[in-house]
């Protein structure tokens, strides 16, 4: 009813090597009961045919695929079974940078052993499918459509170990419900053929703004123009961005080559997947996700000219800005929400405070925060560099040390940087609170704390040493 394109059931049997043992045994329920429950909830109320189901969690097998889509789904994901088919040893050891096989790692030495190739998980899905079909065969059907929701095809099984003997607790597992018939059964719409239900008017500001562009991008002219923009209006930015990369790779466009300016709420992934050569600026507030999986770019989020808050005590961009991004910058005049940066790679970023969990599992870029922290700050950080202005001393209380040290910025070219980036940051949102902290800077300075992850320090100075050495080798 909310408009979804999918509905995604995730059981419990799935997670991820770096989870810990209580996350992994003791968390969630089966996929199963999540899959025939919001398939039977769907097909009652008519909405079956609008939107696609799909499930994950332990996923390994033909048979799994087949039992999915007996009680109603019609997307399967495979997450851990697909990296032990890439060379996964599933060591759980993700978070410590210590990953035996090369996976999970910045260590070159440790990356150097990873042996996996495309066409092994390639060869692992084919036989998924191989086995997919050979079930299909035995039950007498040529493809999965024709099975969806079939759970009369499903039946309880008496429960006995290998060896032939009975488990007398497993009888009191009672499938019935699981196995019921649903009563709509007769009608349900074994594909999407429906139409979708989302309001006609409702036509995407991303595709508004893209038709406007569409020529500009072909040709490369300059464009600016401001828009509205409510929390309906969802990853703004991302079509475009796929047209820019579409006609450019990559490397985008000339940066600053298209002004797109934003008044009000932005929804749900404000400035997703940007590309290079679009700069965003917004005057309002946004919500989660904003910069999610940025290449390149331009992201700048300042207060309402009449807001009746200051920016630097406020939050107006939600959690888990920043997820992914691989490059682009984003200027935050305000605070940001929990899991700031969360494995971010290469994007540049100034903000004003953040919540629990910053710059979590962080492996490249660079952050700057110019106020308060959460706990667990640089928690799995193993790359990239961290700024925070640290004015009452108490920062060190908030951070996770397991993978990273504290200093000051001591460095010339690391000052340099801070107070060009800050400036930046003033120049772009109009923040006060920069202005300010750069008109006391000689006392600000001494205040500030460079968070630093072990491992990829050691690195960075084995591969200057070995530069060197080259360079004297040469001379």
């Amino acid at each position: 009813k909310a408009y979804a394109d999918i509905v995604h059931i995730s059981g419990a049997d799935g997670g991820t090597g770096a989870s810990p043992l209580s996350s992994v045994k003791y968390a969630g329920a089966p996929w199963e009961l999540g899959v025939k429950e919001a398939h039977e909830a769907l097909v009652v109320n008519g909405l079956r045919g609008r939107v696609m189901l799909r499930t994950d969690g332990g996923f390994h097998t033909g048979r799994d695929v087949v039992t999915a889509a007996l009680l109603g789904a019609e997307g399967y994901g495979f997450g851990t079974s697909a990296l032990v088919a890439l060379g996964c040893k599933m060591a759980r050891q993700c978070h410590l940078n210590t990953c035996p096989v090369g996976v999970a790692t910045q260590r070159e030495d440790l990356r150097a052993k990873y042996f996996g190739k495309p066409q092994m998980l390639v060869d692992f899905l084919l036989h998924v499918s191989e086995e997919v079909r050979q079930i299909l065969a035995r039950l007498g059907y040529s493809s999965l459509e024709e099975i969806i929701g079939r759970t009369d095809l499903l039946a309880q099984i008496e429960p006995h170990e290998p060896g032939g003997i009975h488990i007398e607790r497993a009888r009191t597992v009672d499938l019935a419900h699981l196995l019921a018939p649903i009563e709509a059964d007769s009608e349900l719409p074994r594909k999407r053929e429906q139409l979708r239900n989302d309001r006609v008017h409702d036509l995407r500001l991303d595709d508004q703004i893209l038709d406007e562009l569409e020529d500009r991008i072909q040709t490369g002219r300059y464009f600016t123009k401001t828009y509205a923009i409510t929390n309906k209006h969802r990853t703004v930015g991302a079509r475009v961005s796929g047209k820019i990369v579409q006609r450019y790779g990559d490397r985008g466009m000339k940066p600053g080559t298209f002004e797109l300016h934003f008044d009000g709420s932005a929804g749900q992934s404000f400035g997703a997947f940007l590309a290079r050569g679009l700069r965003l600026y917004l005057r309002g507030e946004a919500n989660d996700y904003v910069g999610k999986g940025m290449g390149g770019g331009m992201i700048a989020v300042a207060p309402p000219k009449r807001a009746g808050y200051v920016g630097k005590d406020a939050v107006i961009v939600g959690n888990t800005v920043l997820y992914g991004a691989t490059g682009g910058s984003l200027w935050v005049a305000g605070r940001a929400g929990e899991r700031f940066a969360v494995r971010n790679s290469g994007a540049r970023a100034v903000v004003e405070g953040v919540g629990d969990h910053g710059c979590e599992y962080m492996t490249g870029g660079t952050v700057v925060v110019l106020g308060p922290t959460g706990r667990n700050f640089a928690a799995g950080m193993s790359g990239g560099f961290a700024y925070v202005w640290d004015e009452d001393g108490k920062f060190g209380d908030n951070v996770n040390h397991a993978m990273v040290d504290l200093a000051r910025v001591d460095d010339h070219n690391d000052q340099h940087m801070l107070e060009e980036m800050i400036g930046t940051h003033a120049e772009r949102t109009g923040s006060p609170h920069a202005k300010a902290l750069l008109e006391r800077w000689n006392v600000v300075l001494p205040q500030f704390v460079k968070v630093i992850p072990r491992d990829y320090a050691r690195v960075l100075r084995e591969r200057a040493e070995q530069e060197a050495r080259a360079i004297a080798g040469t001379e």
